[in-house]
């Protein structure tokens, strides 16, 4: 049974208070999976690693969304563009890994989905997206961030890894999704059990 603070996908839903108008630059956190969650001052050593650079931001590429039976979640696949040609898997849930595969493939659709009605919306009021970085890892939760740029300036928004491929996917221009080098290490320590004092 799924716990009612967490998606299919096992991102954290629980609502927190209201991020700060301003993200974290990069390499200065991790954002939560969920906007509205406070984002971590800084990664933790755990998470990270001790031998991680929090410096290197690796570039990726989304190389498709893919099913494997019995599991119960699609999995987004990122393949790293350049040596040594790492592979990192995404599990999202079953509506989002649908919304990402149409936008990868650019199989149009009747009436805008919702990422492609934000992407929309950004682009007509001048907001540009200049990076997605998938900021850090927790057993089988990923976290990420959104830069973006607009006439108010530059924001860092915390955001699910799986919204903000699908947004970056129905951009029209390219925008680089980045991968914090410590991420392809593997999971970092899985989140506390909430019915577990």
């Amino acid at each position: 049974m799924t716990d009612p603070g967490q998606s299919t996908d096992g991102e954290d839903l629980t609502p927190g208070p209201e991020p700060a108008e301003h993200g974290p630059a990069p390499g200065e956190g991790a954002g939560e999976a969920v906007a509205g969650v406070p984002a971590d001052p800084e990664p933790d050593a755990a998470l990270v690693g001790p031998a991680a650079d929090p410096d290197v931001w690796c570039l990726v590429a989304v190389a498709g969304v893919e099913m494997e039976l019995p599991g119960p979640n699609p999995e987004v696949v990122l393949h790293e563009t350049q040596e040594p040609w790492r592979e990192l898997r995404i599990p999202v849930g079953l509506a989002e890994g649908t919304a990402i595969a149409y936008a990868w493939r650019g199989i149009p659709t009747p009436r805008p989905l919702t990422h492609e009605l934000f992407a929309e919306v950004l682009e007509r009021h001048d907001v540009t997206v200049a990076a997605l970085r998938i900021t850090a890892r927790r057993g089988q939760l990923f976290l990420a961030e959104l830069d973006t740029m607009g006439p108010r300036g530059r924001r860092v928004m915390p955001c699910r890894p799986s919204d903000g491929i699908a947004l970056v996917l129905r951009r029209h221009l390219p925008t680089p999704v980045l991968v914090a080098d410590w991420v392809f290490a593997g999971p970092g320590p899985a989140p506390p059990d909430p019915g577990q004092a």
